[in-house]
């Protein structure tokens, strides 16, 4: 590696975060920036065409090319670990320093909400048949010679159906991918059904990219949560900026994005999400005609979810009680770390009226939430 090298790319940020004392030292960590190095020395100035080649009969015959052979960029990362160590702000770091004039960073829930979107939108427009896969591709690698994906995650048939094809297009295009995710790929969609028309698509992906494994080491987002303050009363501006700093630090100050989550065919709109934590107003979770399917998607996708305006609870409001009640439900039998503003402390949101006896279990559970024993389980999927 030369003096240049040496002083540039995601190593050297990720050695000036230590330096600092933003980030402790972690051999898996140390690693996984070494490798994310070298992708990037390898990609520098890396501009493939968008669209593969399109030679005659007589010159495909004549090349043999195998279906699987190996395009012409690098082979990607897919870095894969618990929940808490750091994938996420590792692959920031590299899609930050990575100078590719096409680069995209996307978590991998949109991209692929993208992907139906637009499937449907060409077969609306071409009813005749015609295949939508191969003109998708060659938008996307079009736009992105580098696609770094945040929370690969394959949990919806729909998406197991295209990915092998949507893949093998994108790596005859020779785009990079660079992935996070909590899941090897070897378990991807495991347990589902039509898994065993999934495993292609697997296989693609291991040929493809390089696993690396965080193994071991601290979980750092339990360890910034020691000591942090995780229920802040009065809701007023000093609360707010308290959360807007627990969430900085709880994402590794990860940038937050919108993200969408699909729930029984519906669309559920977290308003901000960054490496794994979410972000919501009371009004907009509670205040709307939410249920059950929902408070366990966000719980289930979210190990930490941090909550802004709890107002007080009472007969006036209580429908947006109940729906309070059910969302700490599901929070709590997941293990998901809750840090919120309220009007008040858990004992004393819903003191009178009809449904103040039922939400002292809610209370109960809400007090247990901001023990440390509490921040220390682990998130349950």
């Amino acid at each position: 590696m030369n003096a240049l090298t040496q002083s540039t790319g995601p190593l050297s940020a990720y050695r000036a975060k230590l330096a600092t004392g933003e980030l402790s030292t972690d051999p898996a960590q140390a690693s996984a920036a070494e490798r994310l190095q070298d992708l990037w020395a390898k990609l520098r100035g890396y501009d493939p065409p968008s669209q593969p080649e399109r030679a005659g009969f007589m010159n495909r015959l004549l090349r043999r090319r195998a279906v699987d052979e190996a395009p012409t960029g690098p082979s990607g990362l897919y870095l894969v670990g618990e929940v808490g160590r750091g994938k996420s702000m590792l692959m920031d770091l590299f899609f930050a320093e990575a100078e590719v004039a096409r680069k995209q960073r996307i978590h991998f829930h949109a991209f692929m909400q993208d992907v139906h979107a637009r499937v449907f939108a060409w077969k609306q427009a071409n009813p005749g048949g015609t295949d939508p896969v191969p003109p998708l591709a060659d938008d996307i690698a079009g736009r992105a010679a580098l696609l770094c994906f945040d929370e690969f995650q394959v949990n919806d048939i729909a998406d197991a159906m295209i990915l092998g094809r949507l893949f093998s297009a994108l790596f005859e295009r020779a785009v990079v991918v660079v992935a996070t995710s909590n899941t090897t790929p070897d378990d991807l969609f495991r347990g589902k059904p039509g898994r065993d028309a999934f495993l292609p698509f697997i296989a693609l992906i291991k040929r493809h990219l390089d696993v690396l494994v965080l193994d071991g080491g601290r979980d750092f987002r339990r360890a910034r949560m020691r000591g942090m303050t995780t229920w802040h009363v009065p809701a007023n501006g000093r609360a707010d900026a308290a959360l807007d700093a627990a969430f900085a630090t709880l994402s590794g100050g990860a940038t937050p994005r919108a993200q969408r989550l699909t729930v029984n065919g519906r669309t559920l709109r977290v308003p901000l999400s960054a490496d794994g934590v979410a972000r919501f107003d009371f009004a907009a979770l509670c205040g709307q005609p939410l249920g059950p399917g929902d408070y366990l998607a966000i719980a289930t996708h979210f190990p930490t979810l941090v909550l802004d305006g709890i107002p007080r609870l009472g007969p006036e409001n209580y429908d947006h009680a109940r729906r309070f009640i059910t969302l700490v439900d599901a929070l709590y039998d997941h293990r998901v770390k809750l840090i919120a503003s309220a009007d008040a402390y858990p004992d004393q949101l819903y003191e009178r009226g009809e449904g103040a006896k039922a939400f002292e279990r809610t209370a109960s559970r809400l007090e247990e939430m901001q023990s440390e024993d509490w921040t220390a389980l682990q998130h349950l999927t």
